[in-house]
């Protein structure tokens, strides 16, 4: 991260930055798409945007990442105490985690409820038990926790105008995950997990055992299109979400929209074969949305500024160096 987006974030303290940086590091490592779009933002913005990513793929790849070292019992004694210390971190104003450390700056500096990240991990929590879900309903459960709470702790710091932009937050959130589920059918195959509601592939003649041969039909095909007009048209509804936001957050948003809507463009490009392709965003299609949106972003902060500064508590920041554990997993 740039010194200059940290010193417009009023982020001084040198543990605190090594902290956003790391939080930073995650997102440009794990969310590409996404890193690009908050190069739209302000620059005094990115740094809580970058935290807030953090704290969502550290607690990710405990779930994902970490099954060759540690069985289901231990993510999940690992994933309750590494969410219960960052709870009780906000609670007592400053963490000296490296990844928590960030996040609990942010939380306290914009006001974000720590409802929405106790939702966060209690879906965390639902991966480790849950591998199916029968309807739409149950999938929502876990789909609210994994992804319309990541909008809806966005929202403070993209600047709201209007209290709707919270509602049309979750329709965004939950549009981005329900594309996942339909691009990566395959790879969540790999991990024992079906994200697509069994009473809705079952309605068109499919069921998991169909999945799990990964041979494409015409069923399954016809199931994937009913699951990408879902996307469309969750889309669809949150879109003037985008306009109840400050002018200079406006452009990452959209972009993000575009681009992340974009995947299932991409799946019905290869005719749906979610098993033999990975459906991705090409790079000269994410460039020709970024090109424009820069300068366009770039025209909103000349006009209308950064919108609400943050409000800096320096009590927030520790004054030892962080420990607690490290992006492998394990205590330091």
């Amino acid at each position: 991260m740039s010194t200059r987006e940290l010193d417009a974030a009023g982020i001084s303290d040198p543990y605190l930055r090594e902290s956003y940086e790391t939080c930073r590091e995650l997102n440009a490592a794990h969310g590409k798409t996404y890193y690009l779009a908050t190069l739209l933002l302000p620059s005094s913005k990115r740094p809580y945007v970058h935290a807030l990513y953090g704290f969502a793929r550290y607690a990710d790849e405990i779930v994902d990442d970490l099954a060759s070292t540690l069985t289901d019992a231990e993510k999940a004694d690992w994933l309750g105490s590494w969410g219960q210390a960052f709870l009780d971190d906000v609670q007592r104003g400053w963490s000296d985690d490296p990844v928590s450390m960030a996040v609990v700056d942010t939380v306290l500096t914009w006001d974000i409820p720590t409802a929405h990240f106790e939702a966060f991990l209690h879906s965390m929590a639902m991966d480790l038990t849950v591998t199916e879900y029968r309807t739409y309903d149950d999938l929502y459960e876990y789909v609210y926790g994994s992804a319309a709470v990541i909008g809806l702790q966005m929202v403070p710091i993209l600047g709201p105008t209007r209290p709707e932009a919270y509602d049309r937050a979750v329709d965004l959130g939950v549009a981005f995950q329900l594309a996942n589920f339909v691009r990566d059918v395959g790879e969540d195959l790999d991990r024992g997990r079906v994200y697509l509601p069994l009473d809705e592939l079952e309605s068109f003649g499919v069921t998991r055992a169909d999945l799990e041969r990964r041979t494409m039909t015409p069923d399954i095909v016809e199931a994937l299109k009913f699951q990408v007009q879902r996307v469309r048209d969750l889309e669809e509804r949150s879109r003037p979400g985008v306009e109840m936001l400050h002018p200079s957050s406006r452009d990452c948003i959209e972009a993000a929209r575009v681009l992340y809507c974009g995947i299932v463009d991409e799946v019905e490009r290869n005719d749906f074969d979610v098993f033999g392709r990975r459906a991705t965003v090409p790079m000269r299609r994410r460039l020709a949305v970024a090109g424009p949106a820069l300068w366009r972003a770039r025209r909103a902060r000349r006009e209308f500024g950064s919108g609400q500064p943050p409000t800096r508590k320096e009590s927030h920041v520790p004054h030892a160096e962080p420990g607690g554990a490290g992006l492998d997993g394990h205590p330091r």
